[in-house]
Formats: C-alpha cells, sequence, structure tokens
C-alpha cells in the first residue's frame, strides 16, 4: 500500500522500518497545508489529523485506509468514506489518561480555590480560605460514556464520587451507576455537581448545551468541556457562569484561539486551557500501538 504519513504522526526510524516490513510504500509530509509530495491518485492510506481540511479527499481516487491521530470523526468528511467503503480508524483510547486526569485537576482546582491560594502565595500573603469543597460524595454526569468518560468515571469514582452517564447509544459500564440515553439528559443534569463533557461533535450535539439546557444544571454546578468547543454555546454559557453555573474548565472553545476579548478570560470562576487536555507524557507510545495494530489488521483482514 502506498501510504502517506503526515507530520500529525511523530514517527522514527524503526517505526517506518517496522510500517515498511508489513509491505507498504511510505511517503512522508510535514505540514498537512502543503502540496501533496506524490499525485493525490496514486495514494492508498493516510495516517494523519486534518490532512482532508487541506485536500479534498475526491482526489485520492484509490484511497482504501484512513488511520487518524485524533478521537474525533469530526475532521473527514464521513459520508464520503463510507460511500466509498473505506476503512477508517481513530486514535480510540490514546489520549483517554491525560484527558481524565486533567478534568479531575480542573475541578480540583476550583472546589480547592487554587487560584485564591497562588494569589497570596506570589503576595507572601497567609489568608486562610473557609470556603473549600470536596469531592467526596458529590454527583458527577460524564455526558459520553467511551474510552475519555471511562477514565473519567474511574477516576472521580476513586475520590468517592457517585458517577452518572449520558450517551447516544447506553450500553453496561461497571464504572458508571447508570447510563442514560441522551434524550434523557434533562432529568440527570438537575442532580449532578458536576458536568463532564466527553462527547463527539456531530450534527446532534453541536449546541447541545443552550441557554435552556444549561440553566437545568443543578445551581453552582461545575461544567468541564474536554470534548469539542461548539457542544456549548458560548454565548449561553457565559449568562449561565453569571447565574446558575458555580464554574467551568474550558479546553475547547467554538472558536480557537479563544477571541481575547472573551468574557471567559477574566471570569475567576472558569480556568482555561489551549485545548492542551489530551497532552501525556505516553501519547507517543499508546499511538504507536493503535496505529501498528491497525496496519497489521488491515493486512490480515485484506
Amino acid at each position: 500500500m502506498k501510504l502517506l504519513i503526515t507530520g500529525a504522526f511523530t514517527s522514527d526510524k524503526t517505526q517506518l522500518n517496522e510500517i515498511a516490513k508489513l509491505g507498504h510504500d511510505v511517503v512522508f509530509m510535514q505540514n498537512e497545508s502543503d502540496p501533496l509530495p506524490i499525485g493525490a491518485a496514486e495514494i492508498e492510506g493516510v495516517i494523519c489529523n486534518g490532512l482532508f481540511l487541506h485536500h479534498k479527499i475526491e482526489q485520492f481516487c484509490s484511497l482504501k485506509y484512513i488511520q487518524l491521530t485524533s478521537a474525533g470523526f469530526d475532521r473527514v468528511p464521513m459520508d464520503y468514506v463510507k460511500e466509498h467503503n473505506i476503512k477508517i480508524f481513530n486514535a480510540r483510547g490514546v489520549y483517554s489518561v491525560p484527558m481524565a486526569e486533567f478534568a479531575l485537576c480542573g475541578v480540583l482546582q476550583l472546589y480547592k480555590k487554587s487560584e485564591f491560594f497562588s494569589k497570596n502565595q506570589k503576595a507572601h500573603n497567609w489568608e486562610k480560605q473557609r470556603n473549600v469543597l470536596e469531592l467526596f460524595g458529590k454527583t458527577v454526569c460524564i455526558v459520553g460514556c467511551g474510552s475519555v468518560g471511562t477514565e473519567c468515571a474511574k477516576r472521580f469514582a476513586a475520590l468517592g464520587c457517585k458517577i452518572m452517564g449520558v450517551d447516544i447509544c447506553p450500553y453496561e459500564n461497571d464504572s458508571f451507576e447508570k447510563i442514560y440515553p441522551l434524550d434523557e439528559i434533562d432529568r440527570v443534569l438537575p442532580e449532578c455537581d458536576v458536568v463532564l463533557l466527553t462527547l463527539p461533535l456531530t450534527e446532534s450535539t453541536k449546541h447541545l448545551f443552550c441557554a435552556q439546557r444549561l440553566a437545568k444544571i443543578k445551581r453552582g454546578a461545575v461544567l468541564v468541556n474536554i470534548a469539542r468547543g461548539a457542544v456549548v454555546e458560548t454565548n449561553a454559557l457565559i449568562a449561565a457562569l453569571g447565574d446558575n453555573l458555580g464554574g467551568a474548565v474550558l479546553d475547547v472553545f467554538e472558536t480557537e484561539p479563544l477571541d481575547n476579548n472573551s468574557p471567559l478570560w477574566d471570569m475567576e470562576n472558569v480556568i482555561i486551557t489551549p485545548h492542551n487536555s489530551f497532552v501525556g507524557d505516553g501519547n507517543k507510545k499508546r499511538l504507536w500501538n493503535v496505529i501498528f495494530s491497525n496496519l497489521k489488521g488491515s493486512e490480515t483482514n485484506d
């Protein structure tokens, strides 16, 4: 297979040799927005992230295999992929651990008033804070119960939280007390102290958390978004943070980078990070294992 690998996958010589041993002819391009190094019609497989945002997939008339370095499929024209029976794999499980750790860290920062103590440390100011919360005994609703959601559930449960789930396709999962279907989300939200979003962005989930739904969340609850920014309606979120929400941990936004003038930057009950929750020192090894396993499996199935 003529396999195009982009800079979205940081490979080394050993890994490229392992891929070559499977019988693949590897072609490399660093930046996905650059011109293709060979004709699109020659390419039979790709390992990429946003390649098809810059190059129309219709050009790749020999394409039969796609390996994404991302967990989401929202940067790929999935209707075309399905119509042409192209095998497609994502990076399921690769980023789940660091994202779950990030979510827990963010909520704890708000609960334990980390910003208050950080400012006082810089000012050499000795002042106690009596309004510190515990996670123990709190109810956490995780919307999106896949790999990331499950890893989040494990970590919050370890601190004594009750874990509820909401998913497009409910299923049995020991990490959750119960997983509700998406159309029952409004009955779950009023019970939860933390609402954690890990669901994919689709037509049905865009602006799922609009003003009406945000208003249903328990007063004082913390919203965590490590999914996609467009799952939450930005203006509605800003309003809710001044009303019923106790705080938010936001790693993703409808428009990235977040506008310098956004009021979210200056809200004391908001933690903002630049789409960074997926970063972890174990990612490279996990991604390689996923990529190599899928390539081997594809060869076997062929």
